[in-house]
């Protein structure tokens, strides 16, 4: 098991789908399954004895569902503490928003796509570039990178607050673009079309224009069928008028995303 790879828990009960899941994982080179778990206690054996960078939790599982295995997981004082992605078959928020004050980095619904699985486990695991930290079990955990929280799941139960078309290309511009925003607030500086536009087309394979009307299309049809009186009562502009701007859309969201995560902080 190469010291460079990515070290990855699968806690799920369906014995295919943790199969399937290894098969692929492995099959990827720089990451590798170091254990699979068919129940919450058993992940939390699993991670008392092995070092990992990434677990992929499924929420129902038996002994301990997963909302229980993140909640004991704080017990267990991990250095560092490994990500964690959620698998469901519920796309609820109430679910998504309590697994996001556990520490959840990522929320997927089931059925999974396997290539965004493996994006996201490259986003949440090591560099390669840092160096290796040791562990309390003597050995050596691989090397670590310098951790940036994320904010997709926030960005993510926002939007479906607010109401905004989740089928619509604009919806998965907006949800990167905001999430882009907030981790380099420069982005917004002199005009979108010269860096996060641009990014974002890069993602997706898209052009700056068309990322630009995606993401004006999908908030008219919020304009016109979404959630208008909770985006003004979290903006405090009641009576907003018109549709905003794309630029101040995104601008809005970031702030209140960030201001939501300084209350959490500040209430732990």
């Amino acid at each position: 098991m190469g010291a460079d790879k990515i070290r990855i828990l699968i806690a799920d009960n369906n014995a295919e789908l943790c199969d399937m899941l290894t098969e692929f994982i492995e099959s990827q080179g720089d990451m590798t399954v170091v254990a699979t778990a068919m129940d919450g206690e058993a992940a939390l054996e699993a991670l008392s004895e092995f070092a990992v960078d990434v677990v992929i939790l499924d929420v129902a599982m038996p002994r301990l569902d997963g909302i229980a295995v993140l909640q004991r997981m704080r017990e267990l004082d991990l250095q560092p503490h490994p990500r964690i992605i959620v698998l469901s078959a519920l796309g609820r928020e109430d679910i998504m928003h309590r697994l996001t004050n556990l520490g959840a980095d990522y929320y997927v619904v089931k059925p999974i796509d396997l290539e965004v699985l493996a994006e996201r486990i490259r986003e949440f695991g090591p560099s390669p570039t840092q160096g290796v930290e040791s562990t309390s079990m003597g050995g050596t955990r691989g090397p670590v990178r310098q951790r940036t929280p994320s904010y997709e799941l926030q960005v993510t139960e926002m939007l479906h607050k607010l109401g905004i078309p989740a089928h619509m290309k604009g919806y998965l511009y907006l949800r990167d673009a905001v999430q882009m925003v907030l981790e380099d607030d420069r982005l917004l500086a002199g005009g979108l079309t010269k860096k996060l536009y641009p990014m974002v087309a890069e993602k997706y394979q898209s052009s700056p224009g068309g990322v630009e009307a995606a993401i004006r299309n999908a908030l008219t049809a919020w304009w016109e069928r979404g959630n208008r009186e909770l985006f003004e009562a979290m903006t405090g502009r009641n009576g907003y008028g018109k549709i905003p701007t794309n630029s101040a859309m995104i601008a809005e969201l970031a702030d209140q995303i960030r201001f939501n995560s300084l209350e959490k902080r500040q209430t732990l």
